[in-house]
């Protein structure tokens, strides 16, 4: 038996007590932010500097960027450190600011690709209200009601799952600060605490679930109905990188949360953490850029500024 009071703190879990492999962590780990860093940067300072980019989906998307920075970096540091130094220990405050961070930044992520999926279904659907509906302070007010609710939900979760009785040590079966693994430490009449922060937690997930959904049944009925081809290509053009994105972020995070108790082990749990909390914003940029000439175009202009080509 441990109290809360007298942990300092926490033991975080490495994907491997080998330490050639630690070394092949760490670089998988450098490769992979790297990448993140490098694409989402290039996304937000081509969005920034190309004019004809400044439009409500682009916004979004370099709001998305961002989030998907942040995200990335509230984890992957520290892990890379864990893997090269073999050292397991996080702070008590540390992990509660990785938590607070995580929750925030991967809360706001979700509620951003609602109104993501928002803006696809009033450009297609409703093209001639599109720029009454969706003008810049609507834009502005959107996104930053994205970025307050995470903060809000980040905030309350943190704060009530860090003034929680520990009863069960301090070692915490992953490779950050995640909920379920704190809550694993907790005494077991302490759970109720956190029920209420549970069902909301619920509602606003499937609620933001629905919204997304219901928005691609309307999207797909509406492109279904245009007559040419090349006007169809056209409209699921612009589609298909969100909902790629989103069923990427979703999927891993449902399987992430929602997997059977049986099937749960240090090992499977890393690995899936890892896909809901590194992979997303690593791939984010590659989605959107691939089937997106506009972005594409902007990106090859914004790289040759830095390259110039030889003639």
């Amino acid at each position: 038996m441990s109290n809360s009071s007298s942990i300092t703190q926490f033991l975080i879990l490495a994907f491997t007590d080998i330490q050639e492999l630690q070394l092949l962590t760490f670089w998988l780990f450098l490769a992979v932010y790297l990448a993140a860093l490098l694409g989402n940067s290039l996304i937000i300072t081509a969005i920034a500097c190309d004019h004809r980019l400044h439009t409500p989906m682009y916004f979004f998307l370099l709001n998305l960027s961002l989030l998907d920075l942040g995200c990335i970096s509230t984890t992957v540091p520290k892990a890379m450190a864990n893997s090269i130094w073999d050292a397991m220990a996080i702070s008590y405050m540390g992990c509660a600011v990785q938590l607070f961070f995580f929750l925030f930044l991967i809360t706001a992520e979700y509620c951003l690709l609602t109104v993501m999926a928002y803006d696809r279904y009033l450009a297609i659907c409703k093209p001639l209200h599109y720029g009454t509906l969706l003008g810049s302070r609507a834009c502005v007010h959107m996104a930053a009601a994205a970025w307050g609710t995470g903060f809000l939900y980040a905030l309350m979760h943190t704060a009530n799952t860090f003034s929680l009785p520990l009863c069960h040590g301090n070692a915490v079966d992953q490779f950050f600060c995640e909920i379920p693994q704190i809550l694993r430490l907790c005494c077991s009449d302490s759970y109720f605490r956190e029920a209420g922060l549970l069902l909301v937690s619920a509602c606003l997930t499937f609620g933001c679930f629905i919204f997304i959904v219901v928005s691609y049944v309307e999207i797909f009925r509406a492109v279904l109905r245009i007559p040419s081809e090349q006007g169809q290509h056209k409209a699921f053009s612009t589609c298909l990188p969100h909902l790629t994105f989103v069923s990427l972020f979703i999927s891993t995070g449902i399987f992430a949360n929602l997997k059977p108790p049986s099937t749960s082990s240090p090992s499977l749990d890393l690995v899936v953490s890892f896909l809901y909390s590194v992979v997303p914003p690593a791939v984010n940029p590659l989605i959107y850029s691939m089937r997106n000439q506009e972005l594409k175009d902007a990106l090859k202009k914004l790289i040759q500024s830095f390259i110039p080509l030889q003639k």
